[in-house]
């Protein structure tokens, strides 16, 4: 019998969606309000990207509301951040799927 999905720690988290990030088979889907976020801040897929590959989890994993998925912040610089921070809350699903829930600068509240 197999037991509950567990949740990555931080270190894990981070070299999993960096990898994934990295990979051809990367599948991104994006919520509406990640889309409308990304816009308003003028963050483009290039920088999404970029966090995927190169970002850091510092935090623990939240349950998504879907059983067995967590959600993640990624964050970092990117290239188009102009030297702010950006942080991104992400659920990775199956292989190297990731639904973008939203995007944020670590500086606002």
């Amino acid at each position: 019998m197999r037991g509950e999905p567990k949740a990555w720690s931080p270190a894990d988290a981070t070299h999993r969606i960096n990898e994934c990030g990295r990979n051809d088979h990367l599948s991104i889907s994006f919520t509406l309000h990640a889309k409308e976020r990304m816009a308003e801040r003028g963050l483009i897929m290039a920088d999404l990207l970029h966090l995927l590959k190169t970002g850091f989890v510092y935090q623990e994993a939240e349950p998504s509301s879907r059983d067995g998925l967590f959600k993640y912040k990624i964050e970092g610089p990117t290239p188009n951040s102009d030297g702010r921070t950006v942080c991104a809350v992400v659920i990775p699903g199956s292989g190297c799927a990731m639904k973008i829930v939203t995007v944020m600068w670590r500086d606002e509240k």
